[in-house]
């Protein structure tokens, strides 16, 4: 697809071949946006023959992706086309008509960062370029590294050594070359940055490379197609287009899934797919919330903090697309909002135990936020509700266990069954 980029800051246009990262008048802050042309897609497709599409993958958004139809031949894996379900019971609970869970653990290696990946391990096989790279806190580069090894691509990856181990266990097991960065995941952006510049890798990192929220931006359409799809008892989309939420809860770090989110659907609202722009609400942990402090006092300054949360995926200092993340909120009507590594801990137990969803603490910040909010009076109880679960619970086993409870050890007889459930009952 045809496509060109525009600078966040200045609105300067550049040729992706000439520039393929940043403003080169801004640096590392001027990140760009990627822009196409809408007519041409509409002459091209449109939300029925989308849905008509027996692809179950992000690929079925290719008129809309800034790649080469070629590139559905390089992954056996799929990407995206995860579930939406209705959250029946901890609707009924929280008091909310229509609440929706979208479960991003089910992507391959298992949270929203492959659909990120899948776009630019794509964009670097049309580049014909040897190496990948990207700093990360577990899950981008355990995207790319399945991703990539998927491609058949080398990749190296940064990441803090005070990662899950899970998450550090995915790096390796695909075969990327893993640098173990002894300090914060800053830190380790920083050095990848460095590294690819010294030695001509590609570079992922996010709110870097423009492609990372083209990625991202397939889960906002994917909540309106599956959206309108659930509640027309499956059949296809019609010619009126699909339908949006009022409301999408996303915990945030960098700032660039909420990023992505509105840019798919402001590119929805420009195709006239959709009629109405949901309200963005944007979820920071209390000890890493930089986005939030620069929307509450009304300014797109993203101050550096000292992130400690135990949300490893949303914890950062400095956001590298925090600019567009608050402006992403603000735009849409939506808000910034924290919650506790208490709430969010309570959240994976509540996901778990009411709709069988196994959240890792970031994932589960979004349900937190969506509490927090109810509880605030920010939302009215007939809202439709999209939460965003953005990674599987398995990615961070010590956090589980905090709130998992414990097995009772017996005997191997029956009789020591008997007697515990005699007892208890």
């Amino acid at each position: 697809m045809h496509h060109h980029f525009q600078c966040t800051l200045c609105g300067a246009e550049y040729d992706p071949l000439q520039v393929p990262y940043v403003c080169p008048s801004h640096g590392d802050r001027g990140i760009l946006d990627t822009v196409y042309d809408y007519r041409q897609v509409r002459a091209e497709t449109s939300p029925q023959a989308i849905s008509a599409s027996r692809d179950f993958s992000i690929w079925r958004y290719l008129p809309l992706l800034p790649l080469d139809p070629s590139v559905q031949s390089l992954f056996p894996l799929q990407v995206g086309w995860t579930p939406l379900y209705p959250a029946k019971r901890s609707g009924v609970l929280l008091g909310l008509s229509a609440l929706f869970l979208k479960d991003e653990g089910r992507n391959p290696t298992a949270s929203l960062k492959d659909r990120a990946s899948a776009v630019v391990v794509g964009k670097a096989r049309e580049l014909a370029v040897e190496t990948i790279t990207t700093a990360s806190t577990g899950n981008a580069g355990a995207a790319l590294a399945g991703l990539a090894a998927a491609a058949q691509m080398p990749a190296v990856i940064f990441v803090p050594q005070g990662a899950p181990p899970a998450k550090i266990a995915q790096l390796l097991i695909f075969g990327s070359r893993v640098m173990l960065v002894q300090g914060n995941y800053d830190q380790a952006f920083d050095l990848c940055l460095a590294a690819s510049k010294e030695l001509g890798w590609y570079c992922r990192n996010t709110a870097y490379n423009p492609y990372t929220a083209e990625g991202k931006k397939t889960a906002a359409f994917e909540i309106c197609e599956q959206l309108t799809l659930l509640r027309r008892n499956g059949r296809s989309a019609g010619r009126e287009g699909w339908q949006s939420p009022d409301r999408i809860f996303v915990s945030v770090g960098d700032g660039n899934i909420i990023s992505g989110l509105w840019k798919g659907l402001r590119e929805l609202a420009a195709l006239e797919w959709i009629d109405r722009m949901p309200k963005l609400m944007g979820v920071q942990a209390e000890g890493s919330a930089a986005c939030y402090q620069a929307w509450s006092s009304g300014t797109e300054e993203i101050t550096p903090v000292h992130a400690t949360t135990i949300a490893d995926s949303i914890r950062a200092d400095l956001p590298r697309d925090g600019v567009r993340a608050v402006r992403a909120a603000r735009a849409t009507g939506g808000a910034f909002l924290t919650v506790t590594d208490e709430e969010i801990l309570s959240a994976i137990a509540a996901l778990a135990h009411r709709e069988g969803i196994f959240a890792e603490p970031a994932g589960a910040a979004a349900y937190a936020g969506l509490v927090k909010a109810l509880h605030s009076g920010m939302l009215s109880s007939d809202e439709t509700i999209i939460c965003l679960i953005t990674g599987n619970g398995l990615k961070d086993i010590a956090s589980a266990m905090k709130v998992a409870g414990e097995g009772t050890p017996i005997e191997p007889t029956l009789d020591a069954v008997r007697r515990f459930f005699y007892k208890k009952n």
